[in-house]
């Protein structure tokens, strides 16, 4: 499975600045409040010593994840074409042809989303059986994917059109 994870140039340029500071900077000032609190003393009870080695883990977790990204991003354009699915894309869909039964979603990685913490959408990733099911599709398109429980899942693609975050 394609492991590429699709990204705006915006995007990519917040994820880069990000992953720039964080394993820059943000990592030295975190070091330095752990020389802090272990100048205080006895680290068994130090909670400043145990919350700084916390946000430390949480630093280099973050770090991992963006290099990560950041490696396997394809960088397109935001909302290129509201005819086919792609990422980037918006896609409502119907399922088993009922129009009253619907999802709509965008069609990218969650990191599109985390850049603008006021956008309340779903994701799928052009991996998901949801996602690659519709990639490349139309309008009026109706294809099946395999559910988890492998039952055959039909939709229908009622809407496509450019995400804007």
């Amino acid at each position: 499975m394609d492991n590429t994870i699709w990204l705006t140039q915006e995007a990519y340029a917040k994820l880069r600045k990000e992953y720039e500071y964080i394993s820059g900077e943000g990592r030295e000032i975190i070091s330095k409040r752990i020389a802090q609190a272990r100048d205080e003393g006895d680290l068994s009870e130090n909670a400043g010593y145990h919350a700084a080695r916390e946000e430390q883990g949480q630093n280099e977790l973050r770090i991992r994840r963006l290099k990560a990204i950041l490696d396997t991003a394809h960088v397109g354009e935001e909302g290129q074409s509201n005819d086919v699915a792609r990422p980037g894309s918006t896609v409502t869909i119907a399922f088993d042809g009922d129009e009253d039964d619907t999802d709509t979603f965008l069609l990218g990685s969650r990191e599109l989303l985390s850049l603008d913490n006021s956008v309340d959408t779903s994701v799928y990733s052009p991996q998901s059986p949801v996602g690659a099911a519709v990639l490349g599709h139309k309008v009026g398109d109706e294809v099946t994917y395999e559910a988890p429980n492998g039952r055959e899942i039909s939709i229908t693609i009622l809407q496509i059109k450019g995400f804007s975050a």
